[in-house]
């Protein structure tokens, strides 16, 4: 598809001739890279060659396989990636102490990669907060933090406004903001499509907004990370130019090794980096950090009085569901209806304030669900770090049956009767309820592929 005529004079008004011009062929001429994040956790794959430079769990693949066909994928061992978005992984480890835990929101989140990303680079105990505004990319979300099996997460289905009730209660935020897309050019031909300058003007207003409510939400002396998937001024430095200059943030140097070529910000004091395709292995992305000032008081937020039932307490649960938690000691069980849920219990207090103020839709892991005398544990349970897997029967199938598991096929096992942990080459892929002749696929119907088709050798992608 052809570039807009006017999207190729704004890049030539952006950049030298000569840049410009490589740009614009790049978009219009080359293949868009494929490159997947290892999350270490469940897999303990090291790559050692097509390393992306700025994330040490990223690798480049030399083509596209089908993803779909991978257990792997689905039990949640990696995500994939564009490479550029793995800038997340240098900017955290850059400025963010490993010694202390934080609060971090990721505000405009789905479909989560670059959630995951922070997940992995952040201080381990971190709160991670990960807000959607669209109810479907809300659910994909929430499926994405489920497969990688993190505890302490919370998914929020919002507009940024309803954050702005949270006054100072993050250390760090990221806002991978809405934009034009001309950063996806080369991969999607809606971003081509729906190009015009108005469109330009429409995301920049928005992305202004978002940022204003964002910034009521992070503490004095917080990190705003902010990024975009478009080349544009108006959308990238000239955000961060506001912030700075009506804000008083402060612009933070990232210094990232020449040898990875990328570009600084174009035509303005500000430190903002952009990714082009023509430079770097990747699609394109602006990224660019600045301080909150520290100049005053950080302001608590309190749980209200007329609202205390919002608040999490300890709940009694069946003995045997303490004993599926792998720590109980860092963890509340609570209920919900006939959900049992676990909260880090360090995190009590700020998960009633978030259940206060905003709709959050998934919180912790979900560990199991009652039905009448029964208890059947949670698909999140069986993803989660937190299991504690000796309480459960394993069973290890082939290529085909892991499949027709991921199918929501009936399956035929041989383990021990009652609930059993499905695993592929060692993955747990969830749960099913062995009865002897058959064991009953217990696999989320919304997540289950639909294809009927199998690769005649299983993808090896990690």
């Amino acid at each position: 598809m052809a570039l807009p005529e006017l999207f190729i004079e704004q890049i030539h008004r952006l950049l030298p001739e000569n840049e410009a011009t490589a740009l614009i062929n790049s978009l219009g001429e080359s293949d868009p890279s494929v490159s997947v994040r290892i999350n270490s956790v469940k897999c303990n794959k090291t790559p050692v060659e097509n390393l992306v430079p700025w994330c040490k769990r990223g690798y480049y693949l030399d083509e596209r396989p089908q993803f779909t066909f991978d257990p792997a994928l689905h039990a949640g061992c990696y995500y994939v990636q564009d490479a550029s978005s793995m800038f997340l992984a240098y900017t955290i480890d850059r400025l963010v102490s490993k010694d202390s835990p934080v609060r971090y929101l990721d505000l405009c989140a789905a479909p989560g990669g670059k959630t995951t990303t922070a997940i992995d680079a952040l201080p381990n105990g971190s709160l991670i907060v990960a807000n959607e505004i669209m109810s479907n990319r809300a659910q994909i979300l929430k499926e994405n933090i489920i497969k990688w099996g993190n505890p302490n997460c919370v998914v929020t289905c919002n507009d940024s406004a309803a954050y702005s009730a949270l006054t100072h209660f993050f250390d760090i935020i990221a806002a991978d903001v809405p934009c034009s897309g001309e950063g996806m050019m080369r991969k999607d031909e809606e971003a081509v499509a729906q190009w015009t300058p108005a469109l330009v003007k429409e995301c920049a207003d928005r992305q202004r907004e978002i940022v204003d409510n964002a910034w009521q939400a992070l503490r004095p002396g917080g990190l705003f990370i902010y990024s975009t998937c478009t080349f544009n001024r108006p959308e990238n430095e000239d955000i961060i130019e506001y912030l700075v200059n009506e804000l008083g943030a402060e612009s933070i140097d990232l210094n990232p090794p020449a040898e990875w070529n990328i570009h600084t910000a174009i035509g303005s004091p500000i430190n903002g980096y952009h990714f082009f395709p023509h430079r770097t292995r990747g699609e394109g992305l602006f990224l660019a950090v600045v301080r909150k000032p520290n100049d005053e008081p950080r302001q608590s937020i309190h749980i209200s009085k007329n609202k205390k039932n919002k608040k999490d307490t300890p709940t009694q649960v069946p003995k045997e569901v303490k004993e599926w938690i792998s720590n109980p000691r860092t963890t509340q069980l609570v209920t919900s209806g006939d959900t049992i849920n676990s909260i880090p219990t360090d995190y009590a207090d700020e998960i009633a304030i978030l259940r206060e103020n905003l709709r959050v839709i998934y919180c912790g892991c979900e560990i199991a669900t009652t039905k009448g005398k029964d208890l059947i544990p949670a698909h999140s349970l069986a993803l989660n770090t937190c299991i504690n897997e000796t309480t459960f029967s394993a069973c290890e199938v082939d290529y085909p049956t892991a499949i027709a598991y991921l199918r929501g096929e009936t399956i035929t096992i041989d383990a021990p009767r009652g609930f059993v942990l499905i695993k592929y080459n060692g993955m747990t892929l969830g749960w099913v309820k062995n009865l002897g002749n058959r064991a009953n696929n217990l696999y989320p119907k919304e997540w289950r592929i639909k294809s009927t088709h199998i690769p005649s050798t299983p993808p090896e992608i990690v």
